[in-house]
């Protein structure tokens, strides 16, 4: 099948497009396979028309949509195979990459062949006739090449065919009910095609997240003090669980280990897209967050064999050389076990480590800094993007300050992004003098805050979204809108792991047009 999904690999750098890579998949009864037709806004409009044949989607693009209408012709265009799991793609691929657009399940079900036992023999030989069960197409349809890559595709005179049948008139998705412009404005899932095809399709909303079932937790809730948990398929011992990681914060409940590995369960299928083939620095405090903690990033010897892992081709002697790497939810479970209180992934994927997939802006106050004051930085940052156009999303560290993160398209190097990231907020600084110092010592700024561009390098990092902090009532790093920087009630360490779960469970993830906003940075005047 390597061959065949070739043409569909050359088109897509799946490190950047949110598709899947494809893997070969069995057909679920011989002789039975399936069909999908997915409406795709793409430079134009089409259909793209896929059977399921010897392992993979063979797909054709039909611009006007398949009818039932048996005295149409319509014209269709053989394109590269897809893989399987793309059957159920129903999402936007981010503009600038092939294919950029937005994509429903206009129309699925199975098919048949009544004349061959050999489709893929029909397709390469320029003929091949089907019957489909779908939702909306049924009956007899036929496919015949006309030359090179193109082809026509007819219905025949049957019990199915239906005058002046129009696909336009039927715009709704048969898998969700909605049409391209309600998933485009509020998309449920995403592909990553740098992910294991397994988990290539990731939720952007936490309801449909996948996270562990009540079974899991219930075993969680009832070891004494250890046991051995079976959780997203992996088998962890956890240990010492009444154990207070987290002292309480006015007055209130302190968290204990066995809260802290039920928040990282919970929550790890959301934070997975922002971990997921970058390295990982644990930030460990095994006595918890009343004591000093320590980074720790090379995988232990002694960690299970089933956790991802990338070796550095780059180490050198005395450096770290085999990090984590969170493919998979139980990793990020087994990180919280080990004591990791603060999660920060790489800004690089393990794929191309000198090609940042972020810019990244640190509103790190000084000991003399309000949150006003902070307030009025990231507002100015606000404005400066708005001047821009560029899409940037922030989050409040569960500390003290904000962070900015500016997704980029492949390519840039971390001396560009420092470089631009530099620029413009050193035009923000220029704005309020009073507020700024870029002295590169704390002790040298006199109290004043610092808009740190420097974390854009190589294996420098910001905490993740979601992550932890080490502070009293476990406060986490939390995505916010734009808006939001006008909330009199806003405060950096305002969500905790307690109350972070319900505004995801309402709000959703803000951070996940992170994920979809591949962009160029624009030249700053």
């Amino acid at each position: 099948m390597g061959d065949q999904l070739a043409p569909y690999r050359r088109k897509r750098d799946f490190t950047r497009t949110p598709e899947p890579a494809g893997a070969a998949v069995a057909l679920a009864e011989p002789g039975e396979r399936r069909f999908v037709v997915q409406r795709h806004r793409a430079r134009r409009l089409h259909y793209d028309f896929r059977l399921e044949i010897d392992g993979v989607l063979v797909s054709w693009a039909v611009p006007k949509g398949p009818t039932l209408d048996a005295g149409v012709r319509r014209a269709a265009f053989h394109v590269e195979d897809h893989p399987l799991e793309y059957y159920d793609f129903e999402g936007v691929i981010p503009a600038g990459e092939y294919g950029g657009g937005d994509v429903i399940v206009w129309d699925a079900g199975t098919w048949s062949s009544p004349k061959t036992d050999d489709p893929g023999g029909a397709v390469r030989g320029g003929e091949l006739h089907l019957d489909l069960h779908g939702e909306k197409l049924r009956g007899r349809f036929v496919l015949v090449r006309t030359r090179a890559d193109q082809w026509l595709m007819l219905h025949k005179h049957d019990e199915y065919a239906v005058d002046g049948w129009d696909a336009e008139a039927h715009p709704n998705s048969v898998l969700s009910g909605r049409t391209n412009d309600e998933v485009r404005a509020d998309p449920d899932r995403m592909w990553r095609s740098d992910l294991p095809a397994a988990s290539a399709s990731v939720a952007l909303k936490t309801a449909a997240a996948g996270g562990p079932d009540p079974d899991e937790l219930g075993a969680l809730d009832g070891f004494k003090k250890s046991g051995t948990w079976h959780v997203f398929g992996r088998e962890l011992r956890v240990t010492n669980l009444d154990k207070v990681l987290f002292p309480g914060r006015g007055g209130g409940e302190p968290v204990t280990k066995r809260d802290f590995l039920r928040y990282a369960a919970v929550v790890a299928p959301v934070v997975l897209p922002y971990l997921a083939r970058r390295a990982l620095n644990m930030h460990r405090y095994p006595d918890g967050a009343g004591s000093n903690g320590f980074w720790h990033k090379e995988l232990p010897s002694h960690a299970p064999e089933w956790l991802p892992r990338w070796d550095n081709p780059e180490a050198d002697a005395g450096e770290t050389c085999t990090y984590l790497v969170v493919d998979e939810p139980a990793a990020l479970v087994w990180a919280a076990n080990f004591g990791a209180l603060e999660w920060h992934a790489w800004t690089s994927t393990v794929e191309r480590p000198r090609e940042p997939t972020f810019a990244l802006i640190d509103l790190d106050p000084g000991d003399a800094t309000r949150w006003d004051d902070l307030l009025v930085l990231a507002r100015l940052h606000r404005t400066a993007f708005e001047h821009l156009g560029v899409a940037a999303f922030p989050k409040v560290t569960g500390r003290r300050g904000i962070q900015i993160w500016v997704p980029v398209s492949r390519g840039y190097t971390f001396e560009q992004t420092r470089a631009w990231v530099e620029g413009l907020s050193r035009s923000v600084g220029a704005v309020v003098p009073e507020l700024v110092s870029w002295k590169w010592q704390k002790d040298e700024r006199g109290g004043l805050a610092r808009l740190d561009y420097t974390q854009n390098a190589i294996n420098k990092t910001l905490v993740a979204p979601y992550s932890p902090r080490p502070a009293a009532g476990a406060p986490v790093s939390a995505p916010i809108t734009w808006d939001e920087l006008d909330d009199p009630s806003l405060r950096p360490d305002t969500f905790t792991i307690r109350t972070i779960l319900p505004r995801l469970s309402e709000r959703g993830d803000l951070f996940a047009d992170v994920l979809r906003h591949a962009q160029r940075l624009p030249p700053l005047r």
